[in-house]
């Protein structure tokens, strides 16, 4: 398998089912962004390296995904909106294991 399908409801409520590749490394942040789903310059101000929170998302579906590592969550510490199922988008990366996974933007 090379692509998966990711629902993502983007910060006006709209959803949007997307294909993400598994074979190019790419991570959650980086997928909303080449389907530009949300405002150049309001998600992965960072670059991706855990520390700006812009691409926080909630997790609402029922997918066994990584553990948070120490910089993403003392970035989740320091953040706004931040609910129990709060991750950085930048934080996890897309595999076959994330098929059919849905996630909300949270709010600038």
């Amino acid at each position: 398998m090379s692509d998966i399908t990711l629902h993502i409801i983007d910060r006006k409520g709209k959803q949007h089912q997307v294909l993400a590749p598994t074979d190019m490394a790419m991570n959650l942040m980086e997928v909303v962004r080449s389907y530009e789903l949300a405002p150049e310059g309001t998600i992965g101000v960072c670059g991706g390296m855990a520390m700006c929170a812009s691409c926080q998302c909630y997790i609402t579906s029922d997918h066994d995904i990584p553990e948070m590592g120490d910089d993403e969550d003392a970035m989740l510490a320091e953040a706004f909106h931040v609910e129990s199922n709060s991750r950085l988008g930048c934080q996890i990366s897309i595999t076959e294991q994330l098929d059919g996974l849905i996630l909300e933007l949270a709010p600038e």
